[in-house]
């Protein structure tokens, strides 16, 4: 092996640096500098010349953050000062108890308070020595905690590198998993067939202590910096020095800080943070309070179990009381069996609750769920109803235990678990709810949207057995359609009339349609629409899937993978066919830049995971699949995959969130976002470009955008921009002042119940 030569050493140097100044700017500051192609390039050429020279490889590398085998266990560290917790309260008067100990406890001394948001995560503690990353480790019991640093070097808002003449810091803070990420986390774990997580914090944690590292690097996990312990070559005279500092070395510290001068002010900060709880990406359960004054620490002291000069104040839950009237049945398009309680209705942050879902048979029984029961609800990270509990006390006498049902049911077959599921599924393929689940999906409007066919049109047309499956649509006249009878909730019969002109319309829309958009409607099992729009890429046309060479090959590298073959054979596996196509896609954002492994080739891979591609293998290889091919041929139908334009076009490495009534569906805006090679997400964060705003915008996207400063763009700015306008004109509106009214609550409506895993049936189309 060449020796490198002082040219390369210092080439690999400079290329670390400038990659972990990128990651900054991108994960923690959420201002990207470079484009994504650009830092492709950077990157390869740093792996390039680590693979020619492995001793240049160092511990804070980027190419580092994902690698090694899974382990078989954690170590235990030693937490030297220990990690205490904090003295808590729910009581404002005991807060100023706490004021008049300090007062007390040091007469002559003055001091000021600083208020910050206590995140309900995961404590973690992160040491570098010589500014390197070298352990990372849970809080445990506070005296011994598990070495966890493999997993942490994933999440890449944690810097492996801290820009610091200091020898030795340790840095203190929390593991979340964000509340997106969580409903989006606990819908895979529903599709699976597995027990949801109960909460966010309960996902973070059984994240992070995943064996494999490779798996860690897929959950939606971060962290925030809020404290030190131990050090050497550097001190800090006050909390808020402390945290300039974490910040100016790169870590994420506290979106939210108060400094109050006395009590009073503290007070005033509390209820200030209560009323902005739901706005930060991670769930708070209260406010910490801390002297500011770090050299009054040691005079301080601590308890056995936590430091004197901070408290923590615990906002009151909240959960409403109210009482579980039945338990009905929802039965999905994939047979899974759903209980879902049916409350009295009650308002609960923000909203009337009147159903939650139960989720299955094994929840029901743990909780010893009754009807008639006196329940307590609460928002599972703060967006998903759930019945926590039942209020024993309150049991009326006549209260049963509930008897899951064994049968279906919509059509009285059986009902059975499969394999290690926790759910319950109808096994009839023919059941006529999942003929309604499998047509609603075809209709939606994130797959064919044929907006004009509802629930209840569904419903009908099943129960009718003029739709089989949903390709039949294409085959019904518009004749027949229109003079179809429909039963009102009332009772009363109708014509659809004239809404057939609006389904054959919309037919011959959807024809014309992105191949994503039909492998959404399909229904695939794990495969929903953001995997859907990542394999679309793969293919040409929807007849090309057809082909299955390149789809084996991903699936082929994996299963090495999970041998754990050598680097070097791995990239053999990896043909250059898929390599010329990661690296056509690369500009288009097909594969995410947040990927925790960042070279082309492992991107594409996380990107197309293999639960992704198994899933799709199994269904072009099915026997019904064959016959979906020719149907479509015989239909001249062949959607094609819709591309965006590459990072020169108009809206490259910006990302939206739409809000309000625009003159078009917000799917076509959308749609011009992303072909723009712009991004859309689906509430405004610290990486928002621009808040796109139409009439009676949502009052929570609005007011997050005035409180992290994110430009409002109206729909005049937004076509400007479309068509070459590098900057917005001044009809970008300002940050408004106050948030527009909220919108009159409406009536609680039926939920669906979540997306189970799929079981591909020969009659699904």
């Amino acid at each position: 092996m060449d020796r490198p030569t002082l040219t390369d050493a210092e080439r690999a140097k400079t290329l670390r640096e400038t990659i972990l100044h990128h990651d900054r700017l991108y994960y923690v500051e959420a201002r990207p500098a470079i484009s994504d192609v650009e830092y492709d390039r950077l990157w390869s050429e740093l792996e390039q010349l680590e693979r020619a020279h492995p001793e240049l490889i160092t511990p804070d590398s980027p190419t580092q953050r994902v690698s090694g085998d899974p382990i078989s266990g954690f170590e235990k560290v030693r937490h030297d000062p220990p990690m205490r917790s904090l003295d808590k309260t729910y009581e404002r008067g005991e807060l100023l108890q706490f004021d008049a100990f300090l007062r007390d406890k040091l007469p002559d001394a003055v001091w000021d308070y600083t208020v910050e948001p206590k995140v309900d995560g995961l404590s973690l503690s992160l040491l570098y020595r010589d500014g390197v990353l070298v352990r990372a480790a849970t809080r445990g019991n506070g005296e011994v905690g598990d070495d966890i640093t493999a997993n942490v070097k994933t999440i890449r808002s944690i810097p492996l590198r801290i820009p610091t003449e200091a020898t030795l810091v340790e840095v203190r803070g929390e593991i979340y998993m964000t509340r997106e990420g969580f409903v989006e986390l606990n819908h895979r774990e529903e599709e699976a067939g597995r027990e949801p997580f109960a909460n966010p914090r309960n996902a973070a944690a059984g994240s992070i202590k995943l064996l494999d590292p490779r798996e860690v690097a897929q959950r939606p996990l971060d962290a925030v910096l809020y404290g030190v312990g131990a050090l050497s070559g550097v001190s800090f005279t006050t909390h808020t020095a402390m945290l300039r500092a974490l910040a100016e070395w790169g870590f994420k510290t506290p979106p939210w800080q108060r400094l109050c001068m006395d009590i009073n002010q503290v007070l005033l900060a509390i209820d200030e943070l209560g009323s902005r709880r739901h706005t930060f990406p991670f769930e708070i359960d209260g406010a910490v309070i801390k002297v500011n004054q770090r050299t009054l620490y040691a005079s301080l002291g601590s308890t056995a179990h936590a430091p004197r000069f901070a408290r923590a104040y615990k906002y009151a839950p909240e959960i409403a009381e109210t009482r579980l009237n039945g338990i009905t049945i929802q039965v999905g398009r994939t047979g899974v069996l759903t209980p879902v309680a049916e409350l009295e209705p009650v308002q609960l942050a923000g909203s009337v609750i009147s159903r939650a879902t139960l989720h299955n048979a094994d929840m029901i029984e743990a909780k010893d769920f009754r009807i008639g029961d006196s329940v307590l609800i609460s928002k599972h990270g703060d967006v998903i109803p759930a019945v926590d509990a039942v209020v024993m006390e309150k049991r009326p006498p006549e209260a049963t235990p509930y008897v899951f049902p064994n049968v279906c049911p919509v059509c009285g077959e059986p009902a059975v678990k499969l394999n290690d599921e926790v759910a319950t599924r109808c096994v009839n393929p023919d059941c006529p709810a999942q003929r309604v689940g499998r047509l609603e999906l075809f209709v939606s409007r994130n797959a064919l949207d044929i907006s004009a066919i509802g629930g209840r049109m569904a419903e009908a047309l099943v129960q009718a057995g003029l739709v089989i499956r949903p390709l039949d649509l294409f085959s019904l006249q518009s004749e027949a359609l229109a003079t179809f009878k429909l039963i009102s909730e009332d009772g009363s019969e109708r014509r659809f009339g004239k809404k057939a002109e609006d389904v054959a319309q919309a037919l011959a829309h959807a024809a014309e349609l992105p191949l994503h958009r039909w492998i959404t409607a399909l229904g695939i099992p794990g495969i929903g629409e953001t995997a859907a729009r990542t394999l679309a890429a793969l293919f040409p046309s929807f007849s090309a899937m057809k082909e299955t060479t390149l789809i084996e090959k991903i699936i082929a590298f994996y299963e090495a993978t999970d041998r754990k073959l050598e680097r070097t054979d791995d990239r053999d596996l990896f043909t250059g066919e898929i390599i010329a196509r990661a690296e056509a896609l690369a500009p288009y954002g097909v594969i995410q830049r947040d990927d925790p492994s960042r070279n082309i080739r492992d991107r594409y891979l996380l990107t197309v995971k293999p639960e992704m591609a198994r899933s799709l293998y199994r269904f072009i290889t099915s026997p019904y699949a064959e016959d979906l091919f020719t149907r479509l041929a015989e239909l001249h139908i062949d959607p094609k995959p819709e591309l965006p334009q590459a990072n020169g076009s108009a809206l490259a490495g910006q990302s939206f969130v739409i809000t309000g009534t625009l003159t078009q569906p917000r799917e076509h805006f959308e749609a011009l976002i992303r072909q723009q090679g712009g991004s859309v997400q689906n509430s405004v964060s610290k990486k928002t470009t621009y808040l796109l705003i139409g009439e009676n915008p949502g009052g929570s996207k609005y007011t997050k955008a005035q409180a992290l400063g994110t430009p409002l763009l109206t729909e005049a700015a937004f076509m400007e921009m479309i068509h070459g306008a590098s900057q917005p004109s001044s009809s970008v509106v300002a940050a408004p002042q106050t948030p527009p009214p909220p919108k009159k609550p409406a009536a609680p409506s039926k939920p669906k119940a979540p997306a189970p895993t799929e079981y591909i049936q020969e009659t699904l189309f």
